[in-house]
């Protein structure tokens, strides 16, 4: 019988290696020939290979347009997994839960942090391991959590002393996870700065958001907005007094970034960050009024701002100012919107959209992106989500079509965008908001990567 055995690429940096041969031609899939029959069906003989339907599952994470051949395979290893998972004599087996596990959260759509850590309990259980190597990883995975977890305190002091949680009663307080976003973008000690910073920013445009959302009037918004373009402390004569408190909190945090990165050569970063802080606030305030209006724009009018609301773009700029290795060729490319970023904040707005939804029809909010689909396709509820399911996977073909493309832009770069993507992924599964809902979906993620470590 033949074996599935297949090496699917584990994550973006194992990419570099693809990259060059990536010529999207039929033949490089050829190696599924060999387990399909003469009519275009995967082998049955194949259902019993746990290890190889499991790798085989991975690698069709990486499907992208036009493949059937991937289609067809994820179709197959999924159905054969969730048939093996029903058998009782591997519900206590390695190899079950790694089954379990896998459906639950595919490799290729996961934290690469929080898969580690589920690879290190794999095989500190398998029969085979090498103790040396166990006890290696689980060391550096406990070094490592030691400076995230100084990075966090650095974070959490920082919050405390702003205090915008008591001086402004609608503001989110959401540091640690607005922290442990960051790990998901990247981990590596390298990038400590780097999580600093966009941890910080993540806050401040949480608050920021809460204001548009939950708080402020069409005029004082429309104010508040303006003051934001013109960036200048002058501006705060202009507020009303509790946006004067998030008006400074922002100006001071973009000016310590803008000191600290000035001994490193590196404060033209600030400016591309400072840009889409203010394309962002121009579009939470156009959302505002929709909302304030009862106004439901054209499908593709919400689409265009709610793709600057999701914060992605604002996000993806903000990660590059704390990494060495972001030129201003790599902002610059970044600023044009390039495919694979469209892809990534369009799979989060899509996925936001779908999470929220039901929350977001209690509160009489009708310009969401579900509602404007099923009134200009005059569709149903049940239909529109499907559809919104249909873009996102389609998002992810993009995304995976464009990262084995060589277009002269470093993996290192890269790799942001997508890790981006893989945190929508993570933080709103089964269509909950473990952002605004901690505690359903990102406590046990938080608890493994920030609090628990490894008995060595």
């Amino acid at each position: 019988m033949a074996s599935l055995e297949l090496k699917p690429s584990v994550n973006c940096h194992e990419q570099k290696i693809i990259r060059p041969v990536a010529n999207f031609s039929p033949s490089l899939w050829g190696v599924f020939d060999k387990f399909i029959e003469e009519n275009g069906k995967f082998k049955e003989s194949l259902r019993s290979d746990i290890k190889g339907l499991l790798s085989l599952y991975e690698a069709a994470h990486l499907r992208y347009h036009g493949e059937t051949i991937l289609e067809e395979a994820l179709t197959f290893s999924t159905t054969s997994l969730e048939s093996i998972v029903q058998r009782q004599e591997l519900n206590n087996t390695v190899i079950g839960r790694q089954v379990k596990h896998a459906l639950e959260q595919s490799l290729q759509r996961d934290i690469p942090r929080i898969e580690a850590r589920y690879f290190i309990n794999f095989y500190e259980e398998d029969e085979s391991k090498d103790e040396s190597l166990l006890r290696l990883a689980k060391l550096d995975f406990n070094l490592l959590q030691m400076l995230h977890k100084k990075e966090l305190y650095e974070v959490s002091r920082w919050w405390k002393d702003l205090d915008l949680v008591s001086k402004l009663s609608y503001a989110r307080d959401r540091v640690v996870e607005c922290y442990f976003w960051t790990i998901g973008v990247y981990f590596e000690p390298q990038y400590s700065r780097a999580r600093v910073m966009l941890a910080k920013t993540i806050a401040m445009i949480s608050v920021i958001d809460d204001t548009y959302d939950s708080y402020g009037t069409v005029d004082e918004l429309e104010i508040f907005t303006h003051a934001v373009e013109r960036w200048d402390i002058k501006e705060m004569n202009t507020l009303p007094d509790y946006m004067k408190i998030c008006y400074k909190a922002l100006l001071d945090l973009y000016d310590q970034y803008e000191e600290e990165l000035k001994q490193y050569g590196r404060s033209f970063a600030v400016h591309y960050a400072k840009a889409m802080m203010k394309e962002i606030v121009r579009s939470y305030n156009i959302e505002a009024k929709w909302f304030i209006e009862g106004y439901m724009p054209p499908f593709a009018d919400y689409m265009a701002n709610g793709f600057i609301t999701r914060t992605y773009y604002l996000l993806a700029a903000t990660s590059y100012i704390g990494m060495n290795s972001a030129t201003k060729e790599a902002f610059e490319w970044l600023m044009k919107k390039p495919k694979i970023q469209v892809a990534n904040v369009t799979i989060c707005r899509i996925i936001d959209d779908i999470a929220t939804y039901e929350i977001e029809k209690k509160r009489g909010q009708i310009a969401t992106g579900i509602e404007c689909y099923m009134n200009q396709y005059r569709v149903s509820e049940e239909r529109a989500m499907k559809e919104f399911s249909t873009i996102a996977e389609n998002a992810w073909k993009d995304m995976s079509e464009e990262i084995v493309k060589e277009n002269g832009v470093p993996m290192e770069i890269i790799q942001r965008v997508v890790n981006l993507a893989r945190l929508i992924d993570v933080v709103y599964k089964h269509n909950q908001d473990g952002y605004t809902h901690p505690e359903k979906v990102l406590k046990p993620h938080i608890n493994g990567l920030l609090v628990d470590n490894f008995k060595i």
